[in-house]
């Protein structure tokens, strides 16, 4: 009885967090997969035919005469046809006329048909003809008639004629339907050139770097991330100011200066500049990864290869390479998820090349079509998931193990030096190049059309005849609030998963995580579909939706990046002994107070990662949020997104610049207390009193 009171704080803990995760993470993903499966179709007309036929049977004979009489008298000329192809129908026959020709010849051709009958068949047909008529063209008004004497779900059968039910006709579409077929060839071209090219950069930029084979690496290092601090859709807002057919290089360098090209042709739009965009993008993904795992190469190895008379390229290729291999795979599955899933650089940049995230875009936002958009979602990260089960089928055999260590001290020869140096740079020139097209276009009038410097899309939101939406950069702090409101409670909540799944380790704790992983390998579009599918009318009760609230916005981003925290959490607390907890416990220390005095101080570091990523991302993300923000609750993303889609270049650059200067004051003040760590601390040991700090006497 005593080891169950005292697990019970924990128990209670965990079904609490439990509870959150599976609400926040768990439902909208399995209603995701739930609303794809969801078939809502024509019923059959013999079947409609038969429901028709028994709801006229509850009319009294007489007003069922007296009805079908008059409905029948009141169709129209092209209605009579319809309802002769439908008798044929009821008569187990096609119609044997072109039902979608013009309606003379139609009614010519059903004419001939009827007088070809025999006489028994044509008894057959005028009988049938009357519930054909009305099953088509008068079974709406029959619904209202007897809707008090109708069930709720027998009345919707009746007036829409539609059957609900399951299966996989939403995920065939992309097989049967032209358009969604193109699409969802063009995602996996796009997504396999764009992986390959930026895991191929990525490589080439954290080599050079941990080779000492680049210049000024850690300005490299800063400058290439810049694309993960900034809304996805800024790289291309900026290859348009660049590089479209008004473009500062393409117009006013190469066609009105050079003369070399025409801009109206030889310009961004089309599969280069997505490619472009899609590149530049996403190179930071793909440099981490490399970065991380370069960093764990044991050099010796290398040393090791030259020692044996192995040439430089030959220790790259089948030494460096190899064991390069398992970060390669996952940057080339990490990218190409994230490429499937953009919408933003395709729509604004490849307006006429289709892909399956802006065909779900479309979907969610013109039609509200819920379940193809939720087959779609799937879709996208099939392909992904597939070439990451053989790679790792083929590569069990592949398999190595080295300790970590220093970089080798080997020489990099100089056309290396040459090569890696022009990409790195290369990178590190297009990304200030257009990061700086931002902001000049942030503070001129019009760009390339009245240079003239103004501050008005900063405070209005727009100048004389280009006034945009929106009121400066007011939006911004709609995103400041939401992301402010989500980052210390996701921080929070993601360092106590962490201490109940690594310290008191309940039945259960290991799935949790799982579940708080998920937002991790899956990509952000999943988990905004699923949240407008689950809590847009749950339990059916609408005063439960958060659909237009600020709420859905604030728990979509924070449990969306919950997993940071927590993996941060977990990594540093396996780092220290758990005999720190249980002396807390065996001197009668409770489970929330050995968390808030003990561990908490410990994962510090986790809980200010676990916020700070959470912040960052809940300003700069878009795939997640497009179809939850409302008019009353914007996000700084979206509007860049549909600012640059209509035109409005400095609006979009006025939001951007503002999101960047905010996001590197809050990460540079958070790296200058991490600096002043020291200080703080005995600063807040002090401002405790001198108990706690050390240096008074007890009692």
């Amino acid at each position: 009885m005593s080891r169950l009171v005292r697990h019970l704080p924990a128990q209670a803990a965990m079904a609490a967090m439990g509870l959150l995760l599976f609400l926040f993470i768990a439902l909208p993903l399995g209603m995701v997969l739930f609303e794809s499966l969801r078939l809502a179709g024509p019923i059959p007309l013999p079947e409609l035919a038969r429901i028709t036929e028994q709801a006229l049977d509850r009319l009294d004979p007489e007003e069922r005469r007296q009805l079908m009489g008059r409905w029948l008298a009141s169709l129209k000329p092209e209605e009579r046809t319809a309802g002769l192809a439908g008798s044929f129908e009821l008569l187990g026959r096609r119609a044997p006329w072109d039902t979608r020709a013009a309606f003379d010849d139609q009614a010519r051709a059903a004419e001939a048909a009827v007088a070809a009958l025999s006489a028994t068949d044509r008894r057959r047909l005028e009988g049938l003809y009357p519930l054909a008529a009305v099953t088509l063209h008068k079974r709406i008004p029959l619904a209202f008639r007897l809707r008090d004497t109708l069930a709720p779900a027998e009345f919707d059968r009746l007036r829409e004629g539609i059957r609900h039910g399951y299966g996989l006709d939403h995920y065939a579409e992309v097989f049967t339907s032209p358009r969604l077929r193109t699409a969802f060839r063009n995602s996996v071209l796009l997504s396999g050139i764009a992986a390959t090219l930026a895991t191929g950069v990525g490589f080439v930029v954290a080599y050079g770097i941990h080779r000492g084979a680049i210049a000024l690496p850690h300005l490299v290092r800063y400058l290439t991330l810049i694309p993960l601090v900034s809304p996805p859709v800024v790289v291309a807002t900026a290859s348009i100011l660049l590089f479209g057919r008004n473009g500062a290089l393409t117009k006013g360098l190469l066609q009105d200066t050079l003369g070399w090209i025409n801009a109206d042709v030889t310009n961004l739009y089309g599969w280069g500049g997505v490619i472009l965009a899609q590149l530049l993008g996403h190179v930071p993904h793909a440099f981490i990864l490399m970065d991380n795992v370069l960093s764990k190469h044991d050099g010796r190895l290398e040393e090791a290869a030259a020692g044996q008379g192995a040439g430089p390229w030959q220790v790259f290729l089948r030494v460096t390479l190899p064991m390069s291999r398992p970060g390669l795979v996952r940057s080339l599955i990490l990218v190409f998820v994230l490429v499937m899933t953009d919408f933003g650089n395709p729509l604004i940049i490849g307006k006429d090349i289709p892909v399956l995230a802006g065909i779900l875009y479309d979907e969610m936002v013109g039609f509200q079509n819920t379940r193809l958009a939720a087959a779609l979602a799937v879709w996208m990260i099939l392909p992904a998931l597939v070439v990451y089960l053989l790679v790792e089928r083929v590569g069990r055999r592949l398999r190595f193990a080295s300790a970590a260590g220093a970089p080798p001290e080997l020489p990099v020869p100089v056309p290396a030096r040459v090569g890696l140096t022009a990409v790195a740079w290369g990178v590190v020139a297009l990304t200030a190049l257009l990061y700086g097209a931002i902001v000049v276009t942030s503070f001129v009038k019009i760009w390339r059309v009245d240079n003239t410097f103004t501050l008005a899309w900063y405070t209005t939101g727009g100048v004389a005849g280009f006034v945009s939406q929106q009121h400066g950069v007011a939006v911004v702090w709609e995103s400041v609030k939401v992301a402010a409101l989500a980052a210390p409670i996701g921080g929070i909540l993601a360092v106590a998963l962490a201490y109940l799944v690594e310290r008191a380790r309940p039945p259960g704790g290991n799935a949790l995580g799982f579940v708080a992983l998920l937002p991790a390998i899956l990509p952000g579009v999943i988990l905004g579909v699923g949240y407008v599918v689950a809590f847009n009318l749950p339990l059916g009760m609408k005063s439960l939706a958060l659909t237009g609230s600020v709420w859905i916005l604030v728990l979509n981003i924070l449990f969306a990046n919950l997993f940071i925290g927590y993996l941060a959490g977990r990594a540093v607390l396996q780092r220290y002994d758990a005999a720190i907890d249980e002396a807390a416990e065996s001197l009668g220390a409770s489970l929330w107070q050995r968390f808030a005095w003990v561990t908490l101080p410990i994962m510090r570091h986790a809980l200010v990662l676990g916020s700070l990523y959470i912040f960052v991302h809940g300003l700069t993300t878009l795939s997640a949020v497009i179809f939850l923000v409302s008019p009353t609750h914007k996000l700084a993303s979206v509007e860049i997104f549909g600012a640059a889609e209509s035109g409005h270049y400095g609006a979009a650059s006025a939001v951007s610049v503002t999101i960047l200067v905010i996001v590197c004051v809050v990460m540079g003040a958070n790296h200058w207390m991490e600096r002043r760590g020291p200080v703080w601390a005995r600063l807040g040991a002090l401002a405790a009193g001198p108990t706690r700090a050390g240096t008074g006497r007890r009692g």
